[in-house]
C-alpha cells in the first residue's frame, strides 16, 4: 500500500477544506434592486469577480462604479464563463425571463455552474428552473431571503435553501457573504415553501401590531413608553422593535413594499389551495393590503397596514 507523506496529506486536506471558494471565482449577478444591489456588493467585497446585469442599465453602471466589477447588457452575456449565476428579481415570470428567456443566462451556462435564485417565487418555478439547469449540465438552489433592505446592506440576511446537499455546500461560501443564518431546508422548492411560512407569519404579526398600536392611540396612551415596556416582554418581536416607532409616526417610505408583500401572500395562498392548508387570517390580511394599495400605498412599507385603522391623533405637543 502506498502511503502519502504527512506534508502531502496536510496539503490534500487543506485543498479539500478550501475547494468551494477556489472552484467558484467568477460570478454573474442578475437583478440590482434594493436587495440585489447590496448582496452583489458583498460578493465583490469578498473578492469574487462579479459581472452584473440589471434591466435598467443606469443602476448596473452605478454598481460597477461603486464596486469595481463589470456589467453586461443581457443575462446571457453576464453568465458567460461564470462559475455561479445568482439572481434576485421580481416574480416567476422575471425568473424565467432572465434564466431561460431569449437572452437568458442559461444559454451561457458553464459546465457544473451553480444557479442560485434569491427571488421570492413559487416552488413550481424553482423545480422548473432546476430541471433546466440540470439538463444543461449545471445545478440549482432556490434561496429566498428574509431580513429586508437593512439585512441585505448589513449582510445579516436569513436564507432558506432548497436543493441537493452537495450543491448547497458549494453555494455556502457565497451565501455567507450576506447571510447570517443560512439553512438547507430540503430538496428543490423547500426554500420557497419556507419563505411562504415566513411571510404568513409576518402578515399576522403586522396586523396584530397595527391593531394594538391603534388601540393604544385611541386610549390616549404614551405609545413610545408602551413600546419600550412591551418590547421587553412576550409581545416583543422584530416587527415591534424595528417598525413600532415608525408606525406611530406613520412613516412608510422605506422597507418591503406592499406590492411585493401581496405577491408573496398570493404565492402562499395558491400553495395552500394545493396542499389543503387553511389560511383564513392570511387571506384576510391580503385583502387589507389591497385596501392599502387603493389608498395609494403600493410602495409603502408593509407596516402601513395601520393606515387602515384611522388617522393618528394629534399629540399633546402638536
Amino acid at each position: 500500500m502506498i502511503q502519502q507523506s504527512s506534508a502531502n496529506s496536510e496539503a490534500t486536506a487543506d485543498e479539500k477544506k478550501h475547494s468551494g471558494p477556489q472552484r467558484i471565482k467568477k460570478l454573474a449577478f442578475l437583478g440590482l434592486g434594493v436587495m440585489g444591489y447590496p448582496m452583489a456588493g458583498h460578493l465583490a467585497k469578498a473578492g469574487y469577480e462579479v459581472t452584473v446585469y440589471n434591466r435598467s442599465p443606469e443602476k448596473s453602471a452605478r454598481w460597477v462604479q461603486e464596486h469595481q466589477g463589470s456589467r453586461a447588457e443581457t443575462p446571457a452575456l453576464a453568465a458567460r464563463g461564470a462559475d455561479a449565476i445568482l439572481l434576485c428579481v421580481g416574480n416567476d415570470d422575471d425568473v424565467r425571463e432572465v434564466l431561460v428567456g431569449q437572452h437568458g443566462a442559461m444559454q451561457q451556462l458553464s459546465p457544473n455552474a451553480l444557479v442560485i435564485d434569491h427571488t421570492t417565487a413559487s416552488a413550481t418555478v424553482a423545480q422548473e428552473m432546476a430541471r433546466s439547469a440540470v439538463e444543461r449540465g449545471g445545478a440549482f438552489i432556490d434561496a429566498p431571503v428574509s431580513g429586508g433592505q437593512a439585512g441585505a446592506e448589513n449582510g445579516v440576511l436569513s436564507i432558506m435553501c432548497g436543493g441537493a446537499e452537495a450543491d448547497f455546500e458549494r453555494a455556502l461560501p457565497l451565501l455567507q457573504c450576506y447571510g447570517k443564518t443560512v439553512e438547507l431546508m430540503g430538496p428543490t422548492g423547500t426554500g420557497q415553501l419556507s419563505k411562504m411560512v415566513n411571510q404568513i407569519c409576518i402578515a399576522g404579526l403586522v396586523q396584530g401590531l397595527s391593531e394594538a398600536l391603534a388601540f393604544g392611540e385611541r386610549a390616549q396612551l404614551d405609545m413610545q413608553k408602551v413600546l419600550k415596556v412591551i418590547s421587553q416582554g412576550a409581545a416583543g418581536s422584530w416587527q415591534l422593535s424595528n417598525r413600532g416607532h415608525t408606525m406611530i409616526e406613520r412613516s412608510f417610505d422605506f422597507g418591503f413594499a406592499v406590492d411585493w408583500m401581496r405577491k408573496d401572500l398570493q404565492l402562499a395562498l395558491e400553495e395552500a389551495s394545493k396542499n389543503g392548508a387553511l389560511l383564513p387570517v392570511t387571506a384576510l390580511v391580503d385583502q387589507f393590503y389591497a385596501e392599502v394599495q387603493q389608498m395609494g400605498g403600493n410602495r409603502w412599507d408593509t407596516s402601513s397596514l395601520i393606515q387602515r385603522l384611522g388617522v393618528r391623533p394629534p399629540s399633546s405637543s402638536d
